[in-house]
């Protein structure tokens, strides 16, 4: 296990995803204030948000205003979430756990319910099975 690679793995995958959040933010900006904008980068950012450096880096070659603001955005983003993210996934993660843990042992040990019904009806049907065999 390469903790140091998971890391770097980890903080690109944060990275495309507050660029995605910081152009919904302005999206969501541009739909009030300029929507025609808002529709074009909407139609720009249309499968192309799953690398963001190479999404802002187009971006900035078709309209540089946009991609300053998105970097602006996402850069805020950052710092405003790099405070508590570390306790919140580490919790996060506890919990899930522990969720799963608790729903795996509540199958694993349950008990299957009498049925008095289903039982004697396995009965009878045993019984003339046994009675066709003599």
């Amino acid at each position: 296990m390469n903790i140091k690679q998971i890391a770097k793995d980890t903080a690109k995958m944060l990275q495309n995803y507050l660029t995605y959040q910081a152009v919904k933010t302005v999206l969501a900006q541009l739909s009030e204030t300029n929507p025609p904008l808002a529709l074009w980068l909407q139609y720009f950012s249309a499968d192309k948000l799953q690398d963001g450096e190479p999404y802002i880096e187009e971006l900035f070659r078709e309209k540089p205003d946009l991609a300053l603001r998105i970097m602006i955005v996402r850069e805020h983003l950052a710092q405003e979430v790099a405070e508590y993210l570390p306790e919140m996934v580490r919790t996060g993660i506890l919990q899930a756990n522990m969720e799963h843990r608790r729903q795996h042992l509540e199958r694993s040990t349950q008990l299957q319910t009498f049925d008095p019904l289903s039982t004697s009806q396995e009965q009878a049907t045993s019984d003339s099975n046994s009675e066709d065999v003599l």
